[in-house]
C-alpha cells in the first residue's frame, strides 16, 4: 500500500546486509531523518536549474514536493524516488527565452511536454517496456542528452560570460574544484557550492570594486551585480509567485525533445532502483514515467519546473539501505514547507549572470558528456555510417544553433531540429540500409547524473 508501511526490525538498527523495503519503515524519529537527507540531496539542482531557465526556484521546490507525492501515489508505492528540476528541458527553454518568450510560455510548453510523456507512460504500461529500447536505442538517447547539453553553449558565450567574465572565470575555476576535491554530501552540491561562492564573490566586488559596466540587448548599462529590491520586497512566510501558462506551438516545439532524455533517465533510474530492491520494476515502469509526466504537468500549471526522477537520491539510498517510500513523503512535506519562504527564493533569483556563466559551462558540458557515457556504456559503433552520420549532422545542427525557417512564422532551430533530425536521420538510415533496430535491456539506456539534476 501506498501509505502504509510496516516497521522493520526492532525499528532502530540494520543488521549486516539487511535493507528497509519501500513498504518498509523504521522508527519515525529516524525516518524523519532520512526525510531531511533527501531534502539535501535534491536541494542543490532543485534550485540552481529554475534560476538558469528563469524561473521561481520557491515554487519549484514547493511543487517538487507535490510532484515526488503524485508519483509515489501513481506508482503505488513499489518504487521510492524523489521528483526534482529537469535539466532536459534548459535548452528548450532557454531557446523560448531569446525568441521573447516569457514564463507562461515557457510553463505552457513544458506542461504540454509533461502531458506528451504521462501519454509515452500509458503507452509502455500497456506494450511493454520494450517498445522505447526500439525507438530510442542508446545511440539516439546518447546523441540527444549530448545535444540538449552540448547545444546551450551559445548561451554561455552570448548571455552569461560576458556580463562579467572575471567572476565567470572564477566562478567556473571554483566549482570545479569543490566537485572534484571534495567527496559524499559536499561533492553531490558541488554545483550549489559554486552558486553560493560567485555570489558571495559578486557581493565582496559591489562593496569595493563598484558597478560594473555590462552589455546587454540594448547597449551598455553601468550597475551593481547583485539587486537585492525584490529580496528586500519579498515576506518571509507566504506563497511564491505561481502564474497560469500559456500555450505557443512554437515553443512548444522547442521543448519536446527533452521527453526523450526524460524516458531515458526514468527508464535507467527506475531499473537502478529495482536491482538495489531486488524487486522486478518492469510492470511499474510506464506507470513511473506517467507519474513523472503527470508531475512535470501539474508543477508548470503554477509555473513551476519540469521534474524528473533524481539519481541523487538514489545514491542516499544505495548509502543507507533505507528504500522506505516513507523518507519520501516526509521529504516531499519538508520541500512544500520550504517553498514557504519567499524572501529566500528572491535571493536565490538575484544570483547575478556572470555568476550563472561559471556554473552553467561546467553544467552544460556535464548534461552533454553523459550522452558519451551512454555510448561508451552501450558500445555503440560509430564506424558504422548509418549511426554516425545523423548523430553527427544532429548534433552540429544543436551547437550551431542552426535555424531551418519552415513556413513565415515558424521554425526548427537548434536542440529541437538536432533532435528531429538524429531520431528521423537514424531510423530513416536504418530502413534504407535494411536492418531492424536490436533490442537492448531496460538498465542499459539509462544514465546517472552528479549533482547535475
Amino acid at each position: 500500500m501506498a501509505l502504509r508501511w510496516t516497521p522493520h526490525g526492532d525499528g532502530k538498527a540494520l543488521a549486516p546486509g539487511d535493507v528497509v523495503k519501500p513498504d518498509e519503515r523504521l522508527s519515525w524519529p529516524r525516518m524523519v531523518g532520512f526525510g531531511a537527507q533527501h531534502v539535501i540531496a535534491m536541494f542543490g539542482a532543485t534550485f540552481v536549474f529554475p534560476i538558469v531557465m528563469g524561473l521561481d526556484p520557491n515554487v519549484a521546490v514547493m511543487m517538487s514536493g507535490v510532484a515526488t507525492i503524485l508519483f509515489l501515489l501513481i506508482v503505488q508505492g513499489r518504487i521510492p524516488s524523489y521528483l526534482g528540476t529537469s535539466a532536459s528541458f534548459v535548452g528548450g527553454v532557454v531557446a523560448i527565452r531569446a525568441a521573447q518568450g516569457d514564463s507562461a510560455t515557457v510553463t505552457g510548453a513544458i506542461l504540454v511536454a509533461g502531458l506528451v510523456l504521462a501519454a509515452v507512460g500509458v503507452a509502455i504500461h500497456f506494450l511493454g517496456v520494450g517498445v522505447i529500447h526500439r525507438i530510442f536505442p542508446p545511440v539516439v538517447t546518447g546523441a540527444v542528452v549530448m545535444l540538449i547539453g552540448f547545444g546551450l553553449a551559445y548561451v554561455v558565450a552570448q548571455f552569461y560570460w560576458p556580463k562579467d567574465q572575471w567572476v565567470a572565470l572564477a566562478t567556473m575555476i571554483a566549482t570545479a574544484v569543490f566537485l572534484v576535491l571534495f567527496k559524499g554530501f559536499l561533492g553531490r552540491i558541488g554545483i550549489l557550492l559554486g552558486l553560493v561562492f560567485g555570489f558571495a564573490l559578486s557581493w565582496i566586488l559591489d562593496l569595493t570594486a563598484g558597478k560594473i559596466t555590462a552589455p546587454t540587448a540594448t547597449g551598455q548599462v553601468t550597475s551593481l551585480r547583485i539587486n537585492f529590491d525584490d529580496v528586500a520586497k519579498a515576506d518571509w512566510i507566504g506563497l511564491p509567485h505561481f502564474h497560469a501558462p500559456s500555450f505557443r506551438a512554437s515553443a512548444i516545439v522547442l521543448v519536446l525533445p527533452a521527453v526523450i532524455a526524460l524516458i531515458a533517465e526514468n527508464v535507467g533510474h527506475v531499473k537502478a532502483v529495482g536491482s538495489m530492491t531486488a524487486t522486478d520494476v518492469d510492470p511499474y515502469m510506464g506507470r513511473a514515467i506517467i507519474g513523472d509526466g503527470v508531475g512535470t504537468a501539474v508543477a508548470s500549471a503554477v509555473g513551476g519546473s519540469p521534474t524528473t526522477t533524481y539519481a541523487e537520491n538514489i545514491g542516499v539510498m544505495a548509502a543507507t539501505r533505507v528504500y522506505s517510500t516513507a523518507a519520501y513523503y516526509i521529504a516531499a512535506v519538508i520541500a512544500i514547507l520550504f517553498g514557504l519562504i519567499p524572501k529566500f527564493g528572491a535571493l536565490v533569483s538575484a544570483t547575478p549572470a556572470g555568476v550563472l556563466g561559471g556554473v552553467t559551462v561546467i553544467l552544460y558540458g556535464m548534461i552533454g558528456l553523459l550522452g558519451a557515457k551512454i555510448w561508451i556504456e552501450n558500445r555503440v559503433d560509430f564506424s558504422d555510417p548509418v549511426n554516425m552520420v545523423p548523430i553527427g549532422a544532429g548534433i552540429i545542427l544543436a551547437v550551431g544553433p542552426v535555424t531551418h525557417q519552415i513556413t513565415g512564422d515558424f521554425s526548427l532551430a537548434g536542440i529541437a531540429l538536432g533532435t528531429i533530425v538524429v531520431l528521423g536521420g537514424y531510423h530513416l538510415l536504418r530502413a534504407v540500409a535494411g536492418r531492424p533496430v536490436k533490442e537492448v535491456s531496460g538498465g542499459e539506456i539509462g544514465f546517472e547524473r552528479d549533482a547535475s539534476g
